[in-house]
């Protein structure tokens, strides 16, 4: 095994884009601290993995734990920001909580995490944030207000932080991935299409954010924008094309 080359705090680490985020990291040879809310269910133990289990719904304690991190792992120089989860319907068929639910894990938590990163990660000679966005975060669609809104803040939130850094040796990118075959589509009425080229694989995402971490110290790469080939949206049984 090479070796450790960075730190990287990797959040939804549990599943789907995040554990595949983690995975290749690991076989590069980098450390890897997964985020999760149950560190349980990281059942196969890896030299260089660590499981933090981190409630990120828990805004008000975000700031301590992470900071404690910090102090803990001190060659902690990136993060990347997979965490998040998808509902889609009309506006008046989400409750206030759901709404409030639904941005505080996909925006807010986020925004938090790298405000308690960011002076540490000013101090290193190099340092990463790396968010995952979504296709939706470049056009609104129909029964996907909330979503969006939540993807179009972090690609909002990336792109003002990173002309804030811009004096700085921290990085800021953003990866923007179309539908990904991943359990975020479990819950939802629709998934991509069952053909290869009809959906992303999580290994692809993670490839982008490889490249990134990768890359050259005194390049940035600004915002991928990953798409399978053919788009193909497909609804599950005793749904129709209406629920979306």
């Amino acid at each position: 095994m090479p070796a450790l080359k960075r730190t990287v705090l990797v959040t939804g680490a549990s599943s789907g884009i995040g554990r595949a985020v983690a995975r290749l990291l690991l076989d590069q040879g980098h450390r890897v601290l997964g985020v999760a809310r149950d560190a349980d269910r990281f059942a196969t133990p890896h030299p260089g993995f660590t499981a933090v289990a981190l409630d990120l719904t828990e805004l008000a304690e975000l700031p301590a734990k992470i900071a404690l991190i910090g102090k803990t792992y001190p060659d902690l120089d990136a993060a990347v920001f997979c965490a998040g989860a998808g509902r889609f319907g009309s506006l008046e068929e989400f409750s206030y909580q759901q709404i409030d639910a639904l941005l505080r894990l996909n925006f807010t938590s986020a925004a938090f995490l790298a405000r308690a990163l960011l002076p540490d990660f000013k101090r290193k000679t190099t340092s990463d944030l790396i968010f995952i966005g979504s296709e939706a975060a470049l056009k609104g669609s129909r029964k996907g207000a909330l979503y969006c809104a939540s993807k179009f803040a972090v690609r909002g939130f990336a792109q003002a932080l990173r002309e804030e850094c811009a004096k700085s040796r921290v990085r800021v990118a953003l990866i923007n991935p179309g539908m990904v075959r991943t359990p975020f589509f479990d819950t939802l009425a629709f998934a991509p299409g069952e053909e290869p080229g009809q959906y992303l694989e999580p290994e692809d995402v993670a490839e982008a954010v490889s490249y990134v971490l990768n890359a050259n110290a005194n390049s940035v790469v600004d915002e991928i924008n990953l798409s399978p080939l053919n788009k193909v949206v497909q609804f599950k049984k005793n749904d129709d094309s209406d629920k979306l």
